[in-house]
């Protein structure tokens, strides 16, 4: 496992990480999430080695990165932020210089490098220098020499920014799969990576840990869970004031003229009464359906209670 012990880092007088304390084990796909500014970086900087705490512990599989790091780094696949690279290098000379550098030779190292060019779909560009490629494959390249040497952790910062959907799906993808049996750690700061591909989330702000759950709880949280999104096919005389005086409502929103969310009051199921009310009015309706709870909501009011 990854075990982080009471991690503190300042620069010059400025306490960029407080006391943060988390572990992981295999399998979990941990979504590391804060505000710009929260540490994220400097946190994911310091479990790869890059740059030293000033107090606290990190061990990789038992491995304290100040006192063993090459075994602890031998055990990491990092992609920066930025995923940073060798611009003038052609993809193929880049992935096998790192293979080379993981210590792979020969065929060894060959089928190391086809076999992230295959998953990453970077077959089309793998003859082009890494300078004259799209963001977006600048990013898998990126993701490639994380994973060539198979690491037993997994630690991305933003993997999936500048992608398009259909390259953002096939990373998600990707990520479930070497998650079986590696602990992956994913820096984001969009927010449906972390119910799309995390089994849990942390969340942190001006350096401290405030929220240590998973996606489910973290939605949970927030004052949408549960809540009802109706939207009538047009606009109809009162509906506002009719839903808000349905028993159990605590509020409505009215997004616009059609579409309406009755936040519910603690512990009341509103699909029923709200489905006899449109019966009742004989209204057509577009779209009706329970949130689960919002992100976005829970984040926004973690992050700005700290102190």
């Amino acid at each position: 496992m990854i075990k982080i012990d009471n991690l503190h880092k300042s620069f010059s007088g400025f306490q960029a990480v407080s006391g943060i304390d988390f572990s992981v084990i295999s399998g979990e796909v941990l979504g590391f999430l804060g505000p710009n500014g929260a540490g994220k970086s400097t946190t994911m900087k310091m479990i790869t080695g890059f740059i030293k705490p000033t107090r606290g512990e990190i061990s990789i599989f038992d491995h304290n990165i100040e006192k063993a790091p090459l075994k602890a780094k031998a055990l990491i696949g990092y992609l920066p932020e930025g995923a940073p690279a060798y611009g003038d290098m052609r993809v193929s000379q880049f992935l096998d210089f790192i293979a080379e550098i993981r210590g792979f030779k020969g065929q060894k190292k060959q089928q190391r490098v086809n076999k992230v060019v295959k998953q990453l779909a970077l077959e089309s560009v793998v003859h082009r220098p890494i300078d004259n490629l799209s963001k977006g494959f600048k990013r898998r390249v990126g993701i490639a020499q994380a994973i060539i040497h198979d690491p037993k952790v997994l630690i991305l910062d933003e993997p999936t920014d500048g992608l398009d959907p259909n390259q953002k799906h096939q990373v998600r993808e990707l990520i479930r799969g070497l998650s079986k049996d590696k602990i992956v750690i994913i820096s984001t700061h969009i927010l449906e990576e972390v119910t799309a591909v995390c089994t849990r989330a942390i969340i942190i702000a001006e350096g401290k840990l405030v929220a240590d759950e998973s996606p489910e709880q973290l939605q949970a949280r927030s004052r949408y869970h549960r809540a009802l999104t109706v939207e009538l096919s047009e606009e109809q005389a009162n509906a506002q004031t009719q839903f808000s005086q349905l028993a159990g409502v605590e509020r409505v929103e009215a997004v616009d003229a059609c579409r309406f969310t009755l936040l519910p009051e603690a512990n009341v199921d509103l699909l029923e009464p709200v489905n006899q009310l449109i019966k009742q009015q004989k209204w057509q309706v577009n779209e009706l359906y329970v949130e689960k709870g919002r992100l976005d909501d829970v984040f926004r009011t973690l992050t700005q209670e700290v102190v």
